[in-house]
C-alpha cells in the first residue's frame, strides 16, 4: 500500500484532505430540492465506492504493507469494531450537525458543533499519540477555532432576518460536536498496535460502520425529521433526478477520499493523528471559500461581514500553518 515517506507527501495529502472535506457539500447545492435525508443515502453509497476504489488502486500498489484485500481479509475483530465504531460515531455526528445547521443556521451550529469538534478531536488524539510540538499545535488549534467564530458572525451579519436562538438547535449542535470530535480517536485506534489493518481497510470498515448506522438513523430522521419538517419517504429517492443520485454518489466518494487520505496521512510517524485530524478540520475555510468566491454568497453582504471574513481567512491560515509546523519544530 501507498505510504508517504517524506513530510511534505504527508502534508500535501493533508492539505488534499482539507480541500475535500471542505468541498464534498457542494454536491449539495446541484440538488435543489432534495431532501438531505434522501440525498445522505447517495452519499453513503459514494463513501463505501470511494473506499473500495481508492483500497484497489493505491491501497494494493506498491509501498508497504499488506495489499488492500490480503489487509481486510487479515484484520482482527477489535481492529475493525473500532474503525466501525468510529463510522458509526461520524454518521450520527453528520446527521445532527445537518440538523443544527438547518434549526439553529450556520452562525450558531458552525462555531459551536465544528469548533467543539476540532478541540475534542485534536485532545483526545494526541492523548493516544503525542506527535508534534504541543504548543505550536493548540496555538495552531486555537486560532483556527477563533476563525470558525469569525466565520460565524459573518454569516451572521449575512442573514437579513436573524433567527431567534433556538435552545435545541444549541444542543444539538453541542451533541454533534463532541461526536465529530470523538469519532476519529477510534479510527486512530483502529490502525494502531500489532497486525493492525492500515489505513485503506480501515477506511472500508468506517465506511461500512457509516452504512450500518445510517440504515436505521437516517431513516429515523426521515419520519421524524429534527427541523420540524414534513416527514420525507423514499418514494422521493425513488422519483428523484438521476443526476441528483450521481452528486449525492460523488459528494460521498469526495469526502471519503478526504478521510483516506487523512487516515494516510496520519500513519506517518512524524505527523500523528492530532495534526492530520487538525489540518483536515481547515476543511471550513475551504468552504467558505467556496460560498465567497464560487457561490457569492457575501455579494450583498455589509461590510462589516465582509471585514470579519477577511479576518477569518487570515487566522485560518496562521493557525493551519501553526499546526503545518508542529511536527518538525
Amino acid at each position: 500500500m501507498f505510504q508517504p515517506e517524506t513530510y511534505a507527501i504527508a502534508l500535501s495529502l493533508m492539505f488534499v484532505s482539507m480541500l475535500c472535506w471542505g468541498s464534498w457539500a457542494n454536491t449539495m447545492k446541484l440538488c435543489p430540492g432534495y431532501r438531505f435525508q434522501l440525498f445522505y443515502w447517495d452519499y453513503v453509497i459514494g463513501l463505501i465506492l470511494g473506499a473500495l476504489l481508492w483500497g484497489i488502486t493505491l491501497g494494493s500498489f506498491a509501498g508497504e504493507g499488506r495489499p488492500f484485500f490480503t489487509d481486510v481479509l487479515h484484520a482482527d475483530s477489535s481492529h475493525i469494531l473500532f474503525a466501525m465504531i468510529g463510522g458509526v460515531i461520524f454518521n450520527v455526528a453528520n446527521l445532527l450537525l445537518v440538523a443544527a445547521i438547518e434549526i439553529a443556521g450556520l452562525a450558531v451550529a458552525f462555531p459551536v458543533g465544528i469548533g467543539l469538534a476540532l478541540v475534542v478531536g485534536a485532545i483526545s488524539s494526541y492523548i493516544i499519540a503525542p506527535n508534534g510540538n504541543a504548543v505550536m499545535l493548540f496555538s495552531g488549534i486555537a486560532l483556527v477555532v477563533a476563525a470558525i467564530v469569525l466565520d460565524a458572525i459573518a454569516y451572521r451579519l449575512r442573514e437579513t432576518e436573524r433567527r431567534s436562538l433556538s435552545f435545541r438547535g444549541v444542543v444539538i449542535s453541542l451533541v454533534a460536536g463532541l461526536l465529530m470530535g470523538s469519532f476519529y480517536p477510534f479510527v486512530s485506534r483502529a490502525m494502531t498496535g500489532t497486525g493492525a489493518p492500515g489505513p485503506y481497510a480501515v477506511a472500508l470498515f468506517f465506511a461500512a460502520g457509516v452504512a450500518l448506522c445510517a440504515v436505521p438513523f437516517n431513516y429515523l430522521l426521515m419520519r421524524k425529521p429534527l427541523d420540524a419538517n414534513e416527514p420525507v419517504s423514499f418514494g422521493g429517492y425513488a422519483s428523484a433526478r438521476w443526476s441528483w443520485h450521481l452528486w449525492g454518489t460523488l459528494g460521498g466518494a469526495i469526502w471519503c477520499t478526504g478521510a483516506i487520505f487523512n487516515f494516510v496521512a496520519s500513519r506517518a510517524h512524524i505527523v500523528g493523528p492530532a495534526v492530520s485530524y487538525s489540518i483536515g478540520q481547515g476543511a471550513t475555510m475551504i468552504s467558505a471559500a467556496w460560498g465567497v468566491f464560487i457561490w457569492k454568497e457575501f455579494a450583498t453582504a455589509p461590510a462589516r461581514a465582509k471585514a470579519f471574513l477577511i479576518w477569518m481567512f487570515i487566522l485560518f491560515i496562521c493557525g493551519l500553518s501553526a499546526i503545518a509546523l508542529a511536527p518538525i519544530l
